[in-house]
């Protein structure tokens, strides 16, 4: 997802200065060519050599060194930079980035990019809570710097409280954003994913393999580029996208209140989650034992959220999904009418890499207009992107009407 970018890496002395070997490996699985800038203090946590064998490029340290300034320079990393991270940033780095002091290859680097620059703070919590070094970090973040907040935990100084580096895979996910357009700015869009969980008893369920992945890719991808998103999520064993408001449920009736809620204020739905389409009548208060050789369920439908959004849909964009065994591109077309939507996209769960709990998934997009999108065997981090484009179609071409 970072093929042919150039991201510029500055670690500084703490000793969260480990944890950015980690992130070098995150930027160049996806694809960037990485170039590391260590402060002297750095070098005293973790050596070059670590850097240079994950980056496949020299590690840069001194501000005058006449090789590395003829084979790249600090002014040419800054020109050639796509983007500078500098993970972990010390409260002292900081300060003098904030106060406009170069003094060393990191900040020369910074004052001399036009790149965005994305800043991961690590640092004792006391520090952290200073009010200079709040200070600093505001006058940065008013002048564009792009943050990302620590997290609270035990740090490496005895205390225990916010200030430690945030997670590399959360840093990667936020230097895709700040390399992402921002095309879906000003939308509100409301994702469900995974499934429900309907109770016969205290300790039994009804459910389906619903992994959430599809509707968790979603909104990340959103939320990179721009929108104001909110997940309702049913049982996963995902961790919340950074930066997306998740609200978790359980029941489908849960989720009929909260989506339904949530619909009201949104601009852009999609409808990923499994909910079940039945629920047992009565829900047994205790756990029902072993009566006999057989078990027979009464069961009630629940709530089609689907159906009850396109009533109500007016302008919004409604997206729902189909996971079928058979008959694919019948089934997927009748739901899109029935249900009134404006996309459909629909897989054949039977296919291998297109079932639930997987990465990957093989689907067709359906729209309004009769047309049919085959998307082949695909990450569903990629397929993500290519569904949110084709929201973006429909909105245009909603706006288009309105405007002639």
């Amino acid at each position: 997802m970072m093929t042919g970018k150039v991201i510029v890496l500055g670690v500084t002395g703490g000793i969260a200065a480990y944890k950015a070997a980690e992130l070098v490996r995150l930027f160049v699985k996806g694809g960037a060519e990485v170039h590391v800038l260590m402060t002297a203090s750095a070098r005293q946590f973790v050596t070059p050599l670590t850097f240079q064998t994950l980056s496949r490029n020299p590690v840069h340290t001194d501000l005058f060194n006449c090789i590395e300034e003829q084979e790249i320079g600090h002014i040419s990393l800054a020109d050639r930079a796509d983007l500078v991270v500098i993970a972990p940033a010390t409260a002292n780095t900081i300060g003098k980035i904030a106060c406009g002091i170069a003094d060393d290859l990191l900040t020369t680097t910074v004052m001399a990019t036009k790149a965005p620059v994305l800043i991961a703070p690590a640092m004792n919590a006391n520090m952290y809570m200073n009010p200079l070094y709040r200070s600093n970090e505001e006058r940065l973040r008013n002048h564009g710097y792009l943050f990302v907040a620590p997290v609270k935990g035990m740090l490496a100084c005895g205390w225990e409280g916010e200030g430690k580096l945030q997670d590399p895979a959360i840093i990667y996910q936020e230097a895709l954003s700040a390399l992402t357009g921002k095309d879906l700015y000003g939308e509100k869009l409301l994702v469900t994913a995974g499934p429900t969980r309907e109770e016969l008893d205290p300790v039994r369920y009804l459910s389906n393999h619903s992994s959430g992945k599809m509707g968790y890719a979603i909104a990340r991808a959103a939320r990179r580029r721009g929108a104001e998103v909110v997940l309702v999520s049913g049982p996963v064993c995902l961790e919340p996208p950074y930066g997306v408001k998740t609200i978790k449920v359980v029941s489908a009736a849960e989720m009929t209140e909260v989506a339904l809620r949530e619909f009201a204020a949104a601009t852009m739905v999609v409808k990923a989650a499994a909910v079940a389409d039945y629920r047992p009548e009565i829900r047994a208060e205790a756990k029902m034992k072993k009566k006999g050789a057989s078990l027979t369920l009464a069961l009630t439908q629940n709530p089609d959220i689907l159906a009850e959004m396109g009533k109500i849909k007016e302008e919004r964009i409604l997206v729902g999904f189909a996971a079928e065994t058979a008959a694919l591109v019948q089934n997927a077309l009748k739901k899109l009418r029935e249900k009134n939507l404006d996309l459909l996209v629909a897989n054949d769960v039977t296919q291998e890499g297109a079932g639930f709990s997987v990465d990957t998934n093989i689907v067709k997009i359906l729209c309004r207009d009769g047309s049919i999108e085959d998307c082949p065997l695909m990450d569903k981090e990629l397929l993500a992107d290519i569904i949110l484009d084709r929201i973006l179609a429909v909105r245009d071409q909603k706006r288009g009407r309105e405007s002639e």
